[in-house]
């Protein structure tokens, strides 16, 4: 005897709209502003398009150019040191930020700290950018007057081949640590004080407990921020733009910011749509190696 499926009452339809009515919009805004855009990229990398003339199909010639773009080499190395540079120093200074902050520190104190921290990180990187660059000219700014005060020779920190990309390198990690910070002071306070007890009374020393037991524990939120800052950092450029303009000559260019060059000013669309599908497929690529190779490193209780 078959058992009858039952039917669906008016309250169960209700909540099934009302959870649609929730999601659309955000279906919606994906669709509109990042599936249909893509798509578009995609389909105009395979064109000559100048915006005045209709399209032209060219195939694989924009990404045939890339392989011979010197420009583009550069900017690529540029945006590697970001990335790299974005990983180490955003991840380690926030994860040794996080554990000062978890130590045995005042209430007040302790949030104190983590706002002084973490405030940077609600400020707009524009707006962060105009504030290092006063602080970084060579002839009236704080940075060098001290340098110059301790003895040294000032620094042309915003048009030095050198200098420019350190610059950028440092207000990009100031401004992000304290995020990172939050999402690892979050993950020590789940970190099992029994475990910790156990470990020391077994001889374990500080330095130990926390290489064989802490940082196990805490990995999965080292997996989300190495993977968050590095997709942040393949997309740096507004800290480049404000601070050096991408000067002296390419030397602090990112690869956003070619794209851009490419798109806006030049008006090459196919091409600059090329590297655009270019940036996403690497970034896609090392999203994907990163979460296969997550279940080698990353612990869960």
């Amino acid at each position: 005897m078959h058992s009858q499926r039952p039917s669906k009452t008016p309250g169960s339809r209700r909540e099934a709209w009302t959870g649609i009515a929730f999601v659309l919009p955000s279906v919606i805004g994906f669709a509109v502003f990042v599936l249909v855009p893509l798509l578009v990229a995609l389909l105009l990398s395979f064109t000559q398009y100048d915006i005045i003339n209709p399209p032209r199909w060219v195939g694989l010639a924009n990404f045939a150019r890339m392989a011979s773009d010197h420009r583009m080499t550069v900017t690529w190395g540029n945006t590697v040191i970001y990335v790299a540079a974005a990983v180490l120093l955003i991840n380690g200074l926030g994860l040794g930020a996080a554990v000062l902050l978890s130590r045995k520190l005042p209430g007040s104190m302790r949030t104190v700290l983590r706002s002084v921290y973490f405030f940077p990180s609600l400020v707009g990187l524009a707006y962060v950018s105009i504030i290092w660059q006063a602080l970084m000219q060579r002839d009236t700014g704080i940075v060098n007057y001290y340098i110059t005060l301790m003895g040294g020779s000032r620094v042309d920190w915003l048009n030095g081949t050198t200098a420019a990309m350190i610059s950028v390198i440092v207000v990009d990690t100031w401004r992000n640590v304290g995020f990172t910070m939050l999402v690892y002071v979050s993950a020590l306070q789940e970190v099992s004080i029994t475990l910790l007890e156990a470990a020391q009374i077994d001889g374990a020393g500080p330095w130990r407990t926390f290489r064989r037991i802490t940082l196990p524990l805490i990995s999965p939120a080292i997996f989300f921020n190495v993977t968050t800052v590095t997709i942040g950092a393949f997309q740096i450029y507004e800290s480049i733009i404000v601070l050096t303009g991408g000067g002296p000559g390419d030397a602090s260019r990112s690869i956003v910011m070619y794209l851009a060059e490419q798109a806006f000013h030049q008006y090459n669309m196919g091409y600059a749509s090329a590297i655009g599908v270019s940036l996403f497929v690497i970034i896609l690529a090392l999203t994907a190696l990163q979460f296969m190779l997550r279940g080698k490193w990353v612990h869960h209780e």
